[in-house]
């Protein structure tokens, strides 16, 4: 479900016109629905009600400070991957016990950061990384709090680039070598064990790798438990998907949560869950302006003033988005043709021969599900400024982050003379 919908044959967000907000802040710019963003926050929260659990929004989704001070408020934890992710949720005031802190590459800065700010577990990716932690603890004289991620090589079935549970991948400790790792770590003087870890994915549509990994994981559990090492936390990640393309459908969050619980009758746990994308993604849209049409014998081209380097998705995922006029016309004819920006690249593409109504030079689209992995992963090559971003709440609207400038790009530049 999400709030962006046709009234009067005119592309709202809530109560907001997307072409009101184009002509005061300028296209390309991406919208954002903060009643989306709470309703979705609020059903993942309420499918799992009934066992102790977290939700640490995955802040790698979309890191605007206005979409984290919403969930937030709301009472979202947040993962993070970065030191910069750290400074983004303390800059909203997040207590260091609603956080935990994943990826393969922390450095000691951050590490230091994060345990300074008293985080509630780090999610170690290899025993490099534990044996790190553990020293720099030492050096702060405090005890780091841990969970080992485990990669049960569970394949998600989803893109290769967003697969992470399989042995190929870089993410997580194997699972044979799991137990051994997790009695080096009791034994260490600066590491405190609170949890264990599994994360397989991002996109998925349906529930077996989720219930396939959990199975492998808690043998786990009880084999630690076996040898005196108690968890009071199992982290499962996120990887829930959207329907991009509305021929899918995900499961629904409680669907999510019931055959998870199934497997874990019996384990007195709480709960961390991950999600991102299934927060996020259907919160925003890309709006972009045409600004020609181009027949190149049997092929029509829509060419936009968004590109690859404001959604790059599509060219880097082969990502499927629906595609909408902002201002409905009924009657139009429909035409195969190819969604495209102005980059200088054969992947500047938004979609595909695709059947799509017949656009006009000038007019709004909105490219759906844009509000995940959207700005977060966009750039400036071609030196194009990042575009801004707007929170819409109820029938008014703020622009949250603001255009950048080439003046301000070309600013961190200088020149190297004689």
């Amino acid at each position: 479900m999400d709030h962006f919908h046709y009234l009067d044959d005119r592309l709202h967000c809530e109560e907001v016109p997307l072409d009101h907000i184009a002509q005061a802040v300028g296209t390309p710019f991406y919208c954002y629905s903060e009643r989306t963003l709470r309703h979705h926050l609020r059903v993942f929260q309420q499918a799992f009600a009934k066992t102790p659990h977290l939700i640490c929004y995955s802040v790698k989704a979309n890191s605007n400070l206005a979409v984290l001070d919403v969930l937030a408020r709301d009472g979202a934890g947040f993962d993070i991957v970065s030191g910069g992710e750290l400074q983004r949720v303390q800059r909203i005031g997040c207590p260091g016990n609603k956080i935990v802190f994943s990826g393969v590459g922390k450095t000691r800065e951050e590490i230091r950061h994060a345990l300074k700010h008293g985080i509630l577990m780090f999610n170690v990716e290899s025993r490099s990384e534990l044996y790190r932690i553990d020293s720099l603890a030492g050096e702060l004289g405090v005890k780091a709090p841990v969970a080992l991620r485990i990669n049960p090589d569970v394949d998600p079935k989803t893109h290769p680039h967003i697969s992470t549970g399989l042995k190929r991948n870089k993410f997580g400790i194997a699972f044979p070598n799991a137990l051994a790792l997790y009695q080096d770590a009791s034994r260490l003087p600066h590491i405190q064990i609170k949890g264990l870890d599994c994360h397989i994915g991002s996109q998925l549509t349906t529930l077996s790798p989720f219930v396939d990994a959990l199975k492998r994981i808690v043998t786990l559990v009880s084999a630690l438990k076996r040898d005196g090492i108690a968890l009071s936390y199992l982290d499962l990640g996120g990887g829930l998907g959207i329907p991009y393309d509305q021929s899918l459908t995900p499961p629904l969050p409680d669907h999510y949560a019931n055959a998870l619980m199934d497997e874990l009758s019996g384990f007195n746990l709480t709960l961390i869950l991950e999600p991102g994308r299934v927060i996020v993604g259907n919160a925003g849209v890309l709006v972009t302006r045409v600004e020609y049409i181009k027949e190149n014998e049997d092929k029509r081209f829509v060419i936009t003033d968004a590109g690859m380097n404001d959604l790059l998705r599509p060219a880097l995922y082969d990502a499927y988005h629906g595609i909408q006029p902002v201002v409905r016309r009924f009657g139009r004819e429909e035409e195969v043709m190819d969604v495209v920006g102005p980059i200088c690249e054969s992947g500047d593409y938004f979609a595909r021969d695709r059947l799509l109504p017949a656009f006009l030079e000038g007019e709004l689209l909105a490219v759906r599900s844009a509000g995940a992995y959207g700005f977060v992963m966009s750039g400036n090559y071609n030196t194009r400024p990042k575009v801004a971003e707007v929170m819409v709440r109820g029938d008014r609207f703020a622009v949250v982050r603001r255009r950048e400038t080439v003046e301000e790009l070309l600013h961190h530049e200088s020149l190297f003379r004689p």
